[in-house]
């Protein structure tokens, strides 16, 4: 049976991820995710390709949404936490996300202050506009908040065991879930531990554990957890953020890409792992739930 292991929100884009027991989930995906955006002064959208001491930036956001912490994670602590009291009435600016054009509540001075310390250069922090009704792009489309491509990420524990097998043949150490910053991790056991390629994915009829065979997620087209459904909208094509060591706030090389390219790299381009999904219906999430598929696809 597969089952959700982990549940991550990532508040602040870019920024470190928070770990819940349980979620809510919206149109959006999970509450709160990518909810908070930091930017440059012109309005670019910051992200770790460039500016990799974001990892180092624990945001937790209140339930309600009305306040959020930003801590740092740097080792020295100097930059101390900061509280935000989140405002929606502010003016909204605007702001470029991958060049496309959209708007953010600035968040003041002392958020900009504390990001800019920490950050070295100078940095805003806006907030997505209840009026926000971006629709992103896949088989199935659905709404997002400041995310890169889609609502939510989900990847399987074995596809990380995989990886890292086919790493430790190369001599190369092997990374934990967060360098791949997903928002659901699932995990099952089929006997085979996680460990083999090429055996069927099987649905939820015949009584397999897919999660337990790596890079089955890629085929998984509607899902199930609890009484909230996702849609597949498409693989998660892998950038230089999963080259940042994210206790760290350092990039490193070349991997996970290296290794990745040599058995992951997708037809129209890049390399892929784990994948994106759009929500069909909302939904509380909880560890433990089982994750079924109610329909496959093509790999």
């Amino acid at each position: 049976m597969a089952n959700v292991t982990d549940l991550i929100c990532y508040p602040v884009k870019g920024c470190a991820g928070t770990s819940m027991s349980d979620a809510l989930l919206t149109p959006a995906g999970l509450a709160h995710d990518r909810s908070f955006m930091v930017i440059s002064e012109d309005g670019i959208f910051r992200t770790q390709r460039r500016d990799p001491r974001l990892a180092l930036i624990r945001p937790a956001v209140s339930t309600d949404g009305t306040r959020l912490t930003l801590d740092s994670a740097d080792g020295t602590g100097s930059f101390g936490t900061l509280c935000v009291d989140v405002t929606t009435s502010a003016p909204r600016r605007d702001v470029d996300l991958f060049g496309a054009a959209f708007q953010g509540i600035d968040q003041g001075d002392e958020a900009a202050a504390w990001l800019s310390e920490l950050l070295g250069t100078p940095s805003r922090l806006v907030r997505v506009p209840p009026e926000h009704d971006r629709v992103t792009d896949g088989w199935i489309p659905g709404r997002s908040g400041y995310a890169d491509s889609g609502a939510v990420h989900l990847l399987s524990r074995a596809s990380l065991t995989l990886l890292n097998q086919r790493m430790a043949e190369r001599g190369a150490p092997t990374l934990s879930m967060n360098r791949f910053r997903p928002n659901i991790v699932v995990d099952g056991h089929d006997g085979h531990g996680g460990q083999g390629e090429g055996h069927e994915v099987r649905d939820r009829d015949s009584g397999g554990d897919w999660a337990a065979l790596p890079n089955a997620e890629d085929r998984a087209r509607r899902v199930t957890i609890g009484d909230a459904e996702l849609g597949f909208a498409k693989l998660a094509v892998r950038c230089a953020v999963t080259l940042v060591e994210q206790e760290a706030g350092e990039r490193r090389g070349p991997e996970p890409l290296r290794t990745l390219a040599s058995y992951r790299r997708a037809a129209s381009g890049g390399v892929v792992f784990g994948a994106k999904f759009s929500v069909i219906t909302p939904g509380k999430l909880s560890v433990g739930d089982e994750v079924v598929v109610q329909e496959w696809g093509d790999a």
